[in-house]
């Protein structure tokens, strides 16, 4: 059993759940979590948090039901210059951002064109999760990912709803191998997340947790069970440099 999922999504995000921050740290601390993460959509995506809604996360309680919450978002990816979807200084008041490729945001690109695109989202000290970077749609160059997001500490998720037989982003099985291939090679922790919308699925590492295990990937790399380090390092911020990705091609 994993104790933490620090990519989930409330009412907030605009579809997928009616569910509040509230009924999900309900939710999370029946199913024994110790620690939730709600990451709302950005304002990008339809119908989801506007800036004014992240700009109050800061002020929301960080106990509910029991349970320890931070406070992130999951932001949309714009462009190959790697631009989000939210202020630098609305960013600044998260605990920790997750940065995602959607369709209705970003076109894919060419194979490097999606890999700048990630390593340059990498700039800012917040991002600390690069969402669901498995998605077939949007090819890229594991190994120089990683060897980017160690060096700016930044880690991977294995996404659940990926890897679920229901999953919209068709088989993302190869993308999670080299992505856990990579990790192992670079030796970078990863987490798994539900990216539930709604409580049903929060805390659910049902797919993500058998595909690492069959993989056989170090217990010791998943930070789910491992809260001290895990908030340890959402919390670390570094300054990043701005010429990223021929840094990390040299």
């Amino acid at each position: 059993m994993y104790i933490s999922d620090i990519h989930t999504h409330s009412i907030a995000s605009g579809h997928g759940t009616h569910c509040t921050i509230s009924d999900m740290a309900k939710a999370a601390s029946k199913k024994g979590l110790r620690l939730l993460g709600i990451t709302d959509h950005g304002p990008a995506t339809l119908a989801a948090g506007t800036p004014s809604y992240f700009r109050s996360l800061s002020y929301s309680p960080r106990k509910r039901f029991g349970l320890e919450v931070m406070y992130g978002a999951e932001l949309n990816i714009l462009d190959a210059e790697g631009g989000l979807d939210l202020e630098e200084e609305l960013l600044d008041l998260l605990d920790y951002a997750i940065v995602s490729m959607h369709t209705q945001n970003f076109p894919a690109g060419t194979r490097e064109q999606n890999t700048q695109a990630y390593i340059n989202a990498m700039r800012h000290p917040q991002v600390k999760i690069l969402g669901h970077c498995d998605d077939p749609r949007y090819p890229v160059d594991y190994d120089v990912l990683a060897r980017c997001a160690k060096e700016q500490d930044v880690i991977f998720e294995i996404n659940e709803a990926s890897l679920a037989p229901c999953g919209y982003r068709g088989d993302t099985r190869s993308g999670c191998r080299e992505i856990l291939r990579c990790c192992r090679k670079y030796d970078l922790p990863i987490v798994l997340s539900s990216d539930s919308h709604g409580p049903g699925h929060v805390g659910d590492f049902t797919y993500a947790s058998e595909f690492v295990h069959e993989a056989m990937f170090p217990e010791a790399l998943i930070l789910n069970n491992q809260i001290p380090r895990l908030k340890a390092f959402l919390e670390t911020r570094y300054l990043r440099a701005e010429n990223i990705y021929i840094k990390c091609r040299a």
